[in-house]
């Protein structure tokens, strides 16, 4: 069997097929491209069974990634990360059967780390040495330290603001590193003319600039169906900023409905997003296809402060053929979820995942989501990276320096 049964890259707009062993940004037509393989091959040759035994990261799914040659998988151990039951939490918000998919635990302590696995080894295999990206922090961080792996010069944009942890990563790790006083939208237009002037000296990593990021995180998508032995939830609830893990796992549970492996209607997907930058939720109450960019967001979930992102037409197509919905959360009610987690359940998780919970919790009590439904919740990242994003105050000693009893 091939190690990939990458075929090629099709024009999310228009379906124009685009060579797919050559490195790509947009399509013809300035949109997304994205990977399509032999699916009919695939269904002869590959069943589940094929999966046993293989290793627990997310490389174990690489007939559906697009990189041909294993030698040039660049690997920090990413994927395959929890699947956990929220039993006490679930009774609370009136979910019995609620479920947290923790990307915590990836190398880069966030999902981000999926798609710069896979979409540094693709950049590798087609001959990429430097790349230049845009970033609120975490996916630069990663693309960084699997660039600096992959032995690959790398170029980081990203706003002051931006978790002083990830900028931290990006610098370490020896990517030139800069920062604008203002948002990605801001990095991005530093980035694309920076790629511009370097004249395909410079590669164009963007948020779905390039067609493999999307690829490894699509695999939350089959880990999801594979821990719950193939089976789907009711419900996925993903926090949503550039969309592309939300696009990811639909393009996922596509493929695997075509290979027969699921069965059913797909999930209803959730894309969430703070009050003060919501653009798909607009653009979702509206039943329009795009969105119109987002003036002077703001949240303290900074991960999903993206006042327009470049596949809104894929967020928005995949919300309404799965009949999901779009929700906005405010940023009270984030920091209430973190406290809730870690108190309820012991689990730290970033402000993007707490306003997904936060949005299951709006969903239960509008009666969206119904009491019996089985529903995923993706936790994106580590709280631990975000140590700003909520303040507690300690307990106080006795005068005479001891603790109460």
């Amino acid at each position: 069997m091939p190690y990939s049964y990458l075929s090629h890259l099709r024009c999310s707009k228009t379906g124009e097929v685009v060579d797919a062993d050559q490195p790509q940004q947009l399509s013809p037509v300035g949109a997304p491209l994205l990977a399509s393989y032999d699916l009919e091959a695939l269904k002869q040759a590959w069943h589940p069974a094929a999966l046993l035994g293989r290793p627990a990261s997310l490389w174990r799914y690489h007939e559906l990634l697009p990189v041909r040659d294993p030698a040039q998988v660049v690997t920090l151990g990413e994927g395959f990360t929890p699947l956990l039951p929220l039993p006490r939490l679930g009774k609370q918000v009136g979910i019995p059967n609620l479920w947290m998919k923790d990307e915590s635990l990836t190398p880069t302590g966030s999902f981000k780390a999926r798609g710069a696995a896979v979409g540094v080894s693709r950049a590798r295999e087609l001959g990429v040495t430097h790349f230049a990206m845009p970033t609120n922090g975490n996916a630069g961080a990663a693309w960084a330290l699997y660039g600096a792996r992959a032995g690959l010069r790398s170029t980081i944009v990203q706003p002051q603001a931006a978790p002083a942890i990830t900028r931290l990563e990006s610098a370490l790790a020896g990517a030139r590193l800069y920062l604008v006083d203002g948002l990605i939208s801001d990095a991005g237009r530093q980035v694309a003319e920076a790629v511009a002037v370097a004249q395909q000296r410079l590669f164009d990593a963007s948020t779905l600039k390039e067609p493999y990021r999307i690829e490894g995180k699509k695999t939350m998508g089959f880990e999801i169906a594979e821990q719950l032995g193939w089976t789907l939830p009711d419900v996925i609830l993903y926090p949503t900023g550039g969309g592309v893990g939300l696009i990811g796992i639909y393009k996922a549970l596509r493929e695997l409905q075509e290979l027969g492996w699921v069965q059913g209607p797909l999930p209803r997907l959730v894309a969430v997003q703070a009050s003060g930058c919501a653009p798909i939720v607009q653009a979702w109450q509206q039943g329009e296809r795009e969105s119109r960019f987002w003036p002077d967001s703001q949240t303290l979930a900074f991960g999903i402060n993206v006042p327009k992102a470049q596949g809104d037409f894929l967020v928005l197509d995949a919300l309404y053929r799965t009949e999901g919905c779009a929700v906005a959360v405010e940023d009270g009610a984030i920091q209430r979820e973190l406290r809730q987690l870690a108190s309820q359940e012991g689990c730290f998780v970033c402000p993007e995942g707490a306003a997904a919970f936060a949005a299951a919790r709006q969903l239960r009590e509008a009666g969206w989501i119904q009491g019996g439904e089985r529903v995923v919740v993706l936790n994106t990242g580590a709280g631990i990276k975000y140590p700003d994003a909520i303040t507690v105050v300690p307990q106080r000693l006795r005068r005479d320096g001891r603790i109460p009893a």
